[in-house]
């Protein structure tokens, strides 16, 4: 018999005979409203993110990036969302030096909640891999109308928990020891969201 075995023994010899566990209530909200895009502007802005709220992403995107700027994208990101003037490489499994030293970041999004101001992103082609999204300094998130729930059971709903789920409400924050606020530490300073006024593709 080895530890694991001895562990386990003892766990089901202290539960013999403990009760079942009940039904887990789920009493919880079903139905919502629409979901309002002012409010979910509202709660990104108190989290420090920019919002641009644009038809056109490649203008938006120019507006945002110095010309010459370096960004990386994942593979599926559409080309007609990047501008001529920025440098687009795109996430082969590039190394994290590499992702780190680029100006900035594009993804799509799968998610958000208006309710939270929380954006999900859930490594879909359009969105990559998480380490993408936590390196470079700046991250721009394209974000359409008919992405945003009102709450979080809604996004719940829409996601696949096999998926690797990276949940941003503004860009990295914490604070240190003396509760003082420290940004970036954990993911990008700077948070971009365009949200589309209509499908640009």
């Amino acid at each position: 018999m080895n530890s694991r075995d001895t562990v386990l023994g003892r766990v089901r010899a202290a539960l013999e005979g403990a009760a079942k566990p009940g039904e887990i209530p789920r009493a919880y909200r079903r139905t919502f409203d629409q979901p309002n895009l002012d409010l979910l502007v509202e709660r990104l802005t108190d989290y420090r993110a920019v919002v641009h709220r644009s038809a056109g992403v490649a203008g938006t995107v120019a507006a945002i990036l110095p010309a010459g700027s370096v960004v990386v994208v994942p593979p599926r990101l559409p080309t007609g969302w990047l501008p001529p003037t920025v440098e687009a490489v795109t996430d082969d499994g590039l190394p994290a030096a590499r992702i780190a030293a680029a100006d900035g970041v594009i993804t799509a999004a799968a998610v958000a909640v208006a309710e939270t101001g929380t954006i999900v992103l859930d490594g879909s082609p359009d969105q990559g891999r998480r380490i993408i999204s936590l390196l470079p300094d700046l991250h721009i998130c394209v974000l359409r109308p008919d992405q945003v729930v009102a709450a979080v059971p809604e996004a719940v709903a829409r996601l696949d928990p096999r998926r690797p789920l990276t949940w941003i409400s503004g860009p990295s924050a914490t604070s240190d020891i003396e509760l003082n606020r420290v940004e970036g530490v954990h993911g990008p300073r700077n948070l971009h969201v365009i949200l589309l006024e209509e499908s640009d593709e």
